[in-house]
């Protein structure tokens, strides 16, 4: 056990955790973290399900009638700032410019943040039309439009978070991620009018997120005909994670504390724990279109909630019949519709040796895996986009599941495991509808369902120093790894992620006349 001095315990109190869960992080840390054992990709009629046609408007009647019935909220992860989208322009502002600079350049007018970067040059004496009509692109004055972009004094995207930026540009004005969210939430995280969407955010930035809030909802709801419940909250202090030097000792701070980092989005799942509702939509901040190309996103998103209901439907009928009955009172034939609905609608294969076992055990092996919250994530056809994939893997008791992977995750230096990888079809562009209560409506505690050993460890510096970083199993990783999971084929339109600057020149983000 790593020895710790009295000031340091008492910053570990003040962090929220205890000592025994620092020597447990630490530990990770020498030992790492290990593989998962990945049996197979999943894939359509294999894992993956490709609802046809002809079902889709069922699907959607279904929800939107359940949804009447239902406690709707959309929760969106929004915290992350927007310095790794301009990359390549706080590149060009030190002077080393590349095509995507030149790109930006050539197509200002483009972008939906145009005017206010404008307004801003303005106000220092420069004429951005004039500029750009005349074409006078020369070094200090692209330094003088990116320094106005970037900067505090100016417009500050290199350093707030995405969903405070004007991504799309529509006729009466532009739209932030977090208005997109709002509007897209109305068609479908509406139950009885009222809209309940959650965004997780970095405290230095949450009062500007209520600021936008405040300024617009009136006017959303005024137009969308609800009423919108808009709430946030911070990633807790008590899931940042200790980082130590390259030997495995705690780093430390110029002034001896100890240096805690963020763990990452897998942190989120206690903020997501603390969500009371029935279907959860979980969408990142930067995956939203314009208004023209929404539709689809909005089909698929009921598809998603109403194969979640259907499925819950089932879960709830066979606890009712488990539950509370003696194991020589369960039939054979309830026995066989369980194996059948884990098999055909949860995706989950007994551990080998099942059938030798006896009746009891049976009957316990499925009720702890009835007990458990659902998910059904979205898969989108694998074009190149790095992300989580859908593969068939080898839990600890056994038993086979699906898991949403990452790449991270997988001995890839195993041929057979890296051949596994390679199979895969699909991935996971954060598209996950879940259900957080039991069939008696009492809340799951998430937390209690995650796999602590599916954390990552990264490279780090501080103050010029090698550190290594720890992050907690990802949100849709580990996170959920012991959840009943469901993966159903989405189509690639309702992916459309803003990683860098320039995707907004992508015709998907522009206005639909362009």
């Amino acid at each position: 056990m790593t020895q710790f001095t009295e000031q340091d315990q008492e910053q570990i109190r003040a962090q929220g955790v205890s000592l025994e869960q620092i020597d447990q992080q630490i530990q990770h840390f020498v030992q790492g973290f290990p593989y998962l054992n990945v049996i197979k990709a999943a894939t359509i009629g294999d894992g993956i399900i490709r609802v046809p046609d002809e079902q889709i408007t069922t699907y959607i009647h279904q929800f939107d009638q359940a949804a009447q019935d239902k406690d709707l909220v959309k929760f969106v992860p929004a915290s992350g700032a927007a310095t790794r989208m301009f990359k390549s322009l706080f590149a060009a502002l030190d002077g080393k410019s590349d095509k995507s600079a030149d790109e930006v350049f050539a197509r200002l007018p483009d972008f939906a943040f145009y005017d206010d970067l404008k307004a801003a040059l303005a106000k220092n004496g420069v004429d951005l039309d004039e500029t750009v009509t005349e074409g006078r692109w020369d070094t200090a004055t692209r330094q003088t439009v990116l320094h106005f972009l970037l900067m505090a004094d100016g417009l500050d995207y290199g350093s707030l978070p995405k969903g405070l930026l004007k991504f799309h540009q529509y006729p009466d004005g532009a739209r932030t991620p977090v208005e997109e969210h709002l509007v897209e939430g109305a068609a479908y995280a509406n139950s009885n009018g009222t809209v309940r969407i959650h965004f997780t955010v970095s405290p230095e930035h949450r009062s500007r997120f209520e600021e936008l809030i405040s300024q617009e909802k009136a006017d959303y709801e005024a137009w969308l005909g609800v009423t919108f419940d808009i709430s946030f909250s911070e990633q807790k202090k008590a899931t940042d994670t200790i980082s130590v030097d390259t030997d495995n000792s705690p780093f430390r701070n110029p002034d001896g504390s100890l240096l805690f980092r963020p763990a990452g989005h897998g942190a989120l799942i206690e903020n997501l724990n603390d969500i009371d509702a029935d279907v959860v939509f979980i969408k990142n901040i930067d995956n939203v279109v314009p208004d023209e190309i929404k539709e689809t996103t909005v089909t698929y998103k009921k598809v998603l909630a109403a194969v979640l209901l259907d499925a819950q439907q089932r879960v709830a009928r066979l606890q009712s019949l488990l539950e509370g009955a003696d194991a020589s009172d369960v039939s054979d034939g309830y026995l066989a519709e369980a194996d059948e609905l884990f098999r055909r609608t949860l995706f989950t294969l007994p551990p080998d040796g099942f059938e030798s076992l006896a009746k009891a055990e049976k009957v316990d092996y499925f009720r702890q895996k009835l007990n458990r919250p659902i998910r059904v994530c979205g898969m989108v056809q694998n074009v190149g986009e790095p992300g989580g994939g859908p593969f068939w893997a080898r839990n600890a008791d056994g038993s086979v599941s699906l898991q949403v992977v990452e790449s991270a995750q997988i001995d890839l230096t195993n041929p057979q495991q890296k051949e596994i990888f390679d199979t895969a079809t699909h991935f996971n562009p954060v598209d996950l509808v879940c259900g957080l209560k039991d069939h008696h409506g009492r809340k799951f505690d998430l937390p209690a369902f995650r796999d602590p050993l599916t954390g990552f460890i990264t490279a780090k510096s501080k103050d010029g120093k090698d550190l290594k970083a720890q992050e907690l199993p990802g949100l849709w990783n580990g996170a959920m790894a012991d959840w009943n999971t469901i993966f159903v084929e989405v189509p690639l339109i309702t992916f459309n992620p803003v990683k860098t600057v320039n995707d907004l020149l992508r015709k998907e983000h522009q206005p639909a006349d362009e």
